[in-house]
């Protein structure tokens, strides 16, 4: 909803001065910035490699401007700020849960179970929508059959009955990324880019005395129960933007004096892991860094996220496991107790593996090298 902290916990997630005033709309085009995902295990590599450049994983966050009810009909400016929320992978669904007769509130009064219900009814009739023209199209093209179709594709009626199950879903009030899915149906669902199908973190942006006493409000607990019900695998995570504000501010004086931790942290954690991405690591002397993929990525397209010769000619990964490396010190230690393993195209990347690639790439004119990463 408008004027509920999105701009401002941008603001501070991003260290960005979009603006964040007290009127609705505030916000029209999305403001864009990259923010680094935090990890202890980065920063113990490195300090042991001390590298010339040091790159860690990163997640890209949007700040999009607030829903209305009506904004699947175009209530303010809906279609367009609709359009913005279907251009992302996953979405950070933050609920006023404080008073403050200083910030207006968009309904008149501070209700998050209202406002939740009225976001989710929102995401779900723009995507009944966009399932009515899909049904549509396919209605027709299914009576027309390829003959020709590719091994392992689905026909147009296959999709059909995909579309007809998800639309089903929506209309008994449950989203999409609820139903169970196999994986041809996942790959249709994917494609249509739907809103209820992307995974959903929820920040509850509870009062700064809440959060500092750990009282976490008089909503709190009714948030948790309408999500249980609702959509009970999403993460949700208590935190103050305006305690957040001032930490920022003041720093680690403020912190120490509260005596409480912020939440940015599990929150931008909370965001990767909710893309279903991991990240692993390759080390030196020139550099330390974090690549990101998703989760079950093979060793051949985790070396193709370097570069896509990496991937075309891929030889072999060597992968040592974190654990190892920092129960035994050093690089040659592990290589010592024959922890060093070298892996095929099937090896299954995990999550803090750090690697080091072979690969053969074909030059026309000079030949064939071999280089590694």
């Amino acid at each position: 909803m408008p004027n509920i902290g999105k701009s401002s916990l941008f603001n501070v997630m991003t260290s960005s001065s979009v603006p964040a005033e007290n009127y609705p709309f505030c916000t029209i085009d999305p403001s864009e910035a990259r923010v680094e995902v935090p990890d202890d295990r980065f920063t113990w590599l490195c300090d042991l490699y001390r590298p010339k450049k040091v790159t860690p994983a990163h997640l890209t966050i949007l700040d999009i401007a607030g829903l209305v009810r009506g904004a699947a009909q175009g209530a303010g400016l809906g279609n367009a700020f609709l359009s913005n929320v279907a251009s992302v992978d996953g979405i950070y669904h933050l609920v006023r849960a404080f008073e403050n007769d200083d910030v207006t509130h968009v309904e008149d009064t501070v209700d998050p179970i209202r406002d939740l219900e009225i976001i989710h009814d929102e995401l779900r009739l723009k995507d009944e929508e966009t399932l009515e023209r899909y049904i549509t199209d396919l209605g027709r093209a299914a009576k027309f059959p390829n003959a020709k179709q590719a091994q392992g594709v689905m026909s147009k009626k296959e999709e059909l009955a995909v579309v007809e199950k998800a639309a089903e879903h929506l209309a008994q009030g449950k989203d999409v990324r609820n139903l169970e899915w196999t994986a041809p149906e996942a790959h249709v669902i994917n494609s249509l880019h739907l809103l209820t199908a992307k995974p959903m973190v929820y920040l509850c942006n509870i009062s700064e005395d809440a959060y500092v006493s750990g009282s976490n409000g008089p909503w709190l607990s009714e948030i948790q129960q309408w999500v249980e019900n609702h959509n009970p695998n999403d993460l949700i995570i208590p935190l103050s933007v305006a305690f957040e504000a001032k930490a920022a501010e003041e720093g680690a004086d403020y912190l120490a004096q509260t005596g409480v931790a912020s939440q940015l942290p599990r929150v931008i954690l909370g965001g990767y892991k909710g893309l279903h991405l991991i990240h692993y690591f390759t080390c030196g002397e020139q550099e330390v860094r974090a690549w990101t993929v998703r989760e079950t990525t093979k060793a051949p397209q985790a070396a193709g996220v370097i570069h896509s010769d990496f991937e075309r000619g891929f030889i072999s990964a060597e992968v040592m496991k974190m654990g190892d490396l920092r129960q035994l010190g050093t690089e040659a230690a592990v290589r010592a107790a024959g922890k060093y393993m070298q892996k095929g195209k099937d090896y299954t990347v995990e999550d803090g593996d750090i690697m080091h690639f072979k690969a053969s790439i074909f030059f026309f004119l000079l030949g064939c090298h071999k280089r590694s990463y």
